[in-house]
């Protein structure tokens, strides 16, 4: 029987990364394919096949996505207090099969049901295993930036092959030969739930490698008592469902969440806080200051899922340099390719830098991330220089747009989701890592909201008055991303004071 290794074992490696990245990294690849190829196809389908405006289509993917990011947060919450990490990602996993498979069966009459199993599985299984990435290193080591660079390089291949393939799919882009055209979105969502089944089993096959990591934290506790509290949890996330599904419908119900998840979850975290060292607490204050920089940032970034969707389909050619290519899935994957390209290059170039004493801190770097976001969507705005009279743009200055972005992504993601594991105390650190996700969930919701603006004020335009619109409302997300960036440089006196030497 192969010998179980121990925390230090596991953390006392040789080289760039611990091998225990590497299932995790394929799991969470084949994941994000599932993820991200559903989430590509939610604006367009719901326009094209359930009749939806733009503006409520726009409300609609941001209650959506929101709920997607906000339920980290509670899958964090039981992972730390009663499942485990692995527990948490095993039961995530199986959801989201079953939320995948029903979208695929009937995506129109199940649209709403299988949404919402995807977003209490995605609850527990996203935040858990970027977790336990974070402890595979142990505090201080100052290779843990290039390993979470290189695991999300592995979300970016699952995101890129799934954005495209399953829009171009649906849209009948792709293998239309082989596909009938009545059960194209049936095969596009369905791709969907076969990689997610890939992925729990890419996790649960290699899982003895990661030691007692993500073990429960219940084990001390009699059989009977840790079952039945992992039973209610089972079937309390069930009941979440039905619930859900309703509010994601309802978006005004999705105000109502968002205007009260926030702040229960920060009196959570200063709750906990009097468990910990002044030191400590300083720590988490500056965590939660980089999470609400970030919720601005995801606010414009995703507007690629809702507004940009929309401006692909309408606004933009189909070729670059002469090959045909589905602008949708340009948009939904060209910023994929760039991370995979460019994440692990960058990771090793911020090591090489620190093995110098040059790297930029990590307030430096979100600050970088902010002025590549404004430069990408001045280039957005850019295209309306460049269109014809009926409206229609360069996709090659689009994907140019998404290349400058990737940057600012690069600089800020990755980054952000290492900081929040050494901000964060071990006690805490799947809560943490929940709200990171939290504050996305606020990016999303006000990406919708910005996006159903833009639309809202393009109703009954003409397409080429619709894409000097659009562009305009890119070129004022691009001002405020800017401003952004200038005063989180500007407050990063007090940012490393609070950080107390995390870099």
């Amino acid at each position: 029987m192969e010998k179980q290794l121990t925390i230090e074992e596991i953390q006392d490696f040789k080289g760039k990364y611990p091998k225990q990245i590497w299932p995790l990294f394929f799991s969470e690849m084949w994941e994000r394919f599932s993820f991200y190829g559903m989430r590509g196809m939610l604006v367009f389908f719901m326009i094209n096949h359930l009749n939806f405006n733009e503006v409520v289509a726009n409300l609609q993917y941001g209650a959506t996505q929101a709920f997607v990011y906000a339920f980290t947060f509670v899958g964090g919450l039981f992972a730390d207090k009663i499942l485990g990490k692995r527990r948490s990602l095993f039961w995530g996993g199986i959801l989201m099969i079953i939320g995948s498979v029903l979208l695929a069966i009937n995506p129109s009459d199940f649209f709403f049901l299988g949404i919402a199993f995807n977003v209490v599985g995605t609850g527990f299984f996203k935040p858990n295993i970027s977790s336990m990435v974070g402890n595979l290193y142990r505090d201080g080591d100052n290779r843990i930036d290039a390993g979470f660079m290189l695991f999300y390089a592995g979300v970016n291949a699952g995101a890129f092959f799934g954005g495209y393939a399953c829009i171009a799919i649906g849209k009948g882009e792709m293998i239309s030969s082989l596909v009938p055209e009545a059960m194209r979105w049936n095969v596009a969502f369905g791709l969907s739930s076969v990689f997610m089944v890939i992925s729990l089993l890419t996790f649960t096959q290699t899982q003895k490698k990661l030691g007692n990591i993500g073990l429960s934290p219940l084990l001390h506790l009699p059989k009977n008592t840790r079952l039945t509290r992992e039973i209610l949890t089972f079937v309390g996330s069930l009941i979440a469902v039905p619930l859900i599904m309703f509010m994601v419908a309802k978006t005004e119900y999705t105000d109502w969440f968002m205007y009260t998840i926030g702040p229960l979850a920060i009196l959570y975290v200063l709750f906990e806080m009097r468990n910990f060292s002044a030191v400590e607490n300083k720590k988490l204050v500056a965590a939660l200051l980089f999470m609400i920089f970030s919720i601005f940032f995801w606010a414009f970034f995703e507007q690629s899922g809702g507004s940009l969707s929309i401006f692909a389909a309408n606004n933009l050619s189909d070729s670059i340099f002469g090959m045909h290519l589905d602008p949708n899935g340009v948009n939904n994957s060209s910023n994929s390719l760039y991370v995979i390209i460019f994440a692990t290059p960058l990771g090793l170039l911020w090591l090489w830098l620190a093995n110098r004493k040059a790297e930029p801190n990590t307030i430096v770097k979100f600050g970088l991330g902010f002025i590549f976001l404004a430069i990408g969507f001045y280039i957005f705005y850019s295209s309306k220089l460049f269109a014809d009279g009926n409206g229609i743009s360069s996709l090659g200055l689009f994907a140019f747009g998404w290349f400058i972005i990737t940057f600012g992504e690069l600089c800020l993601s990755p980054i952000g989701t290492s900081v929040m594991t050494k901000l964060s105390p071990t006690k805490l650190q799947a809560v943490i890592m929940g709200m990171w996700f939290l504050a996305s969930a606020y990016g999303q919701y006000f990406a919708g909201l910005l996006g159903a603006n833009i639309a809202s004020a393009s109703e009954n335009s003409t397409n080429l008055e619709k894409l000097t619109i659009y562009a305009d409302g890119y070129k004022q997300l691009g001002i405020y991303a800017l401003i952004a960036g200038i005063v989180l440089i500007a407050i990063s006196p007090i940012m490393k004071k609070l950080m107390g030497g995390v870099k």
